[in-house]
């Protein structure tokens, strides 16, 4: 195989890469279904060809090497250290990884790793979680351990929750943890079980980077879901994955979250069936009920989801929490390439931002990596 950035990165700083174990976890990209993951409901994810990389040997504590951060962090591997005062910040997902799995049963084995992503950051596309679920494959693989994906994710989504104090559902690190090459994941996050729909050949799948970063922590991200657990509360149920569009018919997030569930199960019958403008009419349907009932989208992304779907995209949607980030758009594989450069130049004309676009690939979930030195 070749390369990816992160490993060749890896490649280059290290003297004895040919001593340690290689891992990696990959980012996603979510088609639809946002908002739905902590209220039980159903999401439409894909791991994709962006990975964080970890190469590894076995040590006493659990050191950790960053060459995007360019610093190191080191705590002790039987989960003893608080992730939140560990430092530097990015640390506290290593920290906090560490801590659940010791939770769980893992035993104490360390571990020295260098890490490198080409996730973006900021970029709504699971950077953070690429890098919890790295680590954890990595530490459960150098122990022998194996608690299964279902609760390897659930840890990993406890560590991001502790290291960031964001309550964040589990879409992201079963994505990266059980996705399937040339598939999206139809998820059910209240079972957890997950079902490979497949990807037509004539779908492409195109990610726009908007040019404005976000950081979950300084968004109102949990003041939505608190919003979201209220709302259940008064309406009796245990989630708004149970709630009825009669119960939310006039309340907004409610309306989101009920309507959205139903458009992410008629999205994997219309891949199932190759029916990309219908998939791309629900892609905009999601984008609209985000924007004008969930309020996470912002100028820029509306403005990139307009340029996109005149460029010729089937829909276009905000991907991830929203407040910045990443527009994912669905178009004929032929035509992307045209689309991206026409709908960019528009966008940047309009918003004076530097928008980046890439075509994604689903690729499978995170576990070893074999053979990174071949050419």
């Amino acid at each position: 195989m070749n390369p990816s950035g992160a490993v060749a990165r890896i490649r280059a700083a290290l003297p004895d890469q040919q001593a340690r174990r290689w891992f990696r976890a990959p980012g996603r990209v979510n088609l639809i279904g946002d908002h739905t993951d902590y209220s039980g409901g159903f999401v439409l994810p894909l791991a994709i060809d962006r990975s964080c990389a970890l190469a590894v040997h076995s040590a006493e504590n659990v050191r950790v090497r960053s060459l995007d951060a360019r610093d190191v962090v080191e705590v002790p591997a039987d989960g003893s250290a608080e992730p939140r005062s560990v430092r530097p910040a990015w640390g506290r997902y290593v920290a906090g990884v560490v801590r659940e799995l010791a939770t769980l049963g893992r035993p104490p084995a360390g571990m020295d790793a260098v890490v490198a992503s080409d996730v973006p950051l900021g970029a709504g596309l699971a950077s953070s979680a690429a890098l919890e679920v790295a680590c954890a494959v990595a530490l459960s693989s150098l122990a022998e351990w194996d608690p299964g994906i279902p609760a390897l994710a659930e840890a990993c989504r406890v560590a991001e929750e502790t290291a960031t104090g964001v309550p964040c559902g589990i879409m992201d690190q079963l994505a990266s943890l059980a996705g399937r090459i040339g598939h999206a994941l139809l998820i059910d996050c209240r079972s957890l079980e997950r079902r490979p729909v497949a990807l037509p050949e004539a779908l492409g799948i195109l990610v726009v980077h908007s040019g404005v970063s976000r950081s979950l922590d300084a968004s109102p991200y949990a003041e939505r879901r608190r919003e979201c657990e209220q709302l259940a509360r008064e309406l009796g149920v245990p989630s708004l994955r149970d709630a009825t569009a009669e119960q939310v018919a006039t309340h907004p997030l409610g309306r989101h979250v009920v309507s959205e569930n139903m458009r992410v199960l008629a999205a994997a019958e219309a891949l199932a069936q190759g029916d990309l403008r219908s998939l791309g009419s629900l892609v905009n349907a999601s984008h609209a009920s985000l924007a004008n009932d969930f309020g996470v989208s912002t100028p820029e992304l509306d403005a990139l989801v307009h340029v996109l779907v005149d460029a010729g995209a089937y829909g276009a949607r905000l991907t991830g929490a929203g407040f910045g980030g990443c527009i994912v758009a669905v178009c004929d594989m032929g035509a992307a390439e045209a689309i991206a450069e026409l709908a960019t130049a528009r966008y940047r004309g309009r918003t004076r931002r530097e928008p980046t676009p890439f075509l994604c690939r689903a690729m499978d979930g995170a576990g070893p990596l074999n053979a990174p030195f071949a050419s």
